[in-house]
């Protein structure tokens, strides 16, 4: 008999790399950040509607302020849904837990619409690159076994494969090695979704679905060897789950957002 609560499918909108300040004018290579955020939350709101959770994966600020966090925090409010944070290398881990808590958004792992959704810190004080600790490791065995028969999500900031781009790769997830043993042995992890490249990327490996997104504000060039950005307009991603593990995603992107890039620049 099919389980009446999850006839329709859950709807996960996934934002990411914000790169917001505290600073209502900051910007990030001619980019005001706030203001392609908001061109990012009207377009989904057009496109999609209201989602059932949203999932942050990491930059969600440039400068690590109180104020950035509780901004993002007040915007996500017109969406009318739990959210779950994690922190990304321009982030404070701390003090984005701490503003998080404020929204009910730190949660490292939630069940909802028949999937289970489990976040990782894979941030690294200091570093630009991401590592996961024995105990971030240790949480998600943990977590996995707690729900060894839902259709399960493991986000987090870093990028655990290849992405075909040097200076990337340089700054992924330091030996993802430990952490593809753990997902290897747990049939139930359906996807891998991360942020920090900013760009859209999908590979599978060994039927999981391997997914990363567009930032809301500037988007990186695929396939570069050294810093580059391209004039892609800022997006995210829509997912709408089924409790039976079947799962259909797409990017959006708010193309009506007008900008003056930067494609000059050498970084951030």
């Amino acid at each position: 008999m099919t389980d009446s609560r999850f006839d329709q499918p859950l709807r996960v909108l996934q934002l990411t790399d914000p790169h917001l300040m505290a600073d209502e004018q900051g910007s990030l290579l001619g980019v005001n950040t706030r203001d392609s955020l908001n061109a990012v939350i009207d377009e989904v709101l057009s496109a999609h509607g209201r989602p059932d959770l949203v999932l942050a994966t990491g930059d969600i600020t440039q400068d690590a302020s109180e104020a950035a966090y509780r901004y993002f925090g007040e915007r996500l409010n017109v969406f009318g849904c739990p959210s779950l944070w994690i922190a990304g290398n321009h982030d404070d881990a701390a003090v984005q837990a701490s503003i998080a808590s404020e929204f009910q958004a730190g949660q490292k792992q939630m069940v909802r619409g028949g999937w289970h959704f489990v976040m990782l810190d894979s941030s690294v004080p200091g570093k630009v690159y991401g590592e996961l600790a024995e105990s971030e490791l240790a949480f998600l065995q943990k977590a996995l076994a707690e729900h060894p028969d839902l259709p399960t999500m493991v986000c987090l900031h870093h990028h655990p494969v290849s992405i075909g781009s040097a200076w990337m790769d340089r700054i992924g997830l330091i030996d993802p090695g430990p952490f593809w043993r753990v997902v290897d042995r747990q049939r139930q992890v359906k996807v891998v979704l991360w942020g920090h490249i900013h760009q859209d990327f999908h590979q599978q490996r060994n039927g999981v679905q391997l997914l990363a997104s567009p930032s809301t504000c500037i988007q990186f060039a695929a396939g570069s060897e050294g810093f580059a950005v391209e004039p892609a307009a800022p997006g995210y991603r829509w997912f709408e789950l089924h409790a039976s593990g079947d799962l259909q995603t797409s990017v959006g992107r708010a193309t009506g957002f007008e900008f003056d890039l930067d494609e000059q620049s050498g970084g951030y």
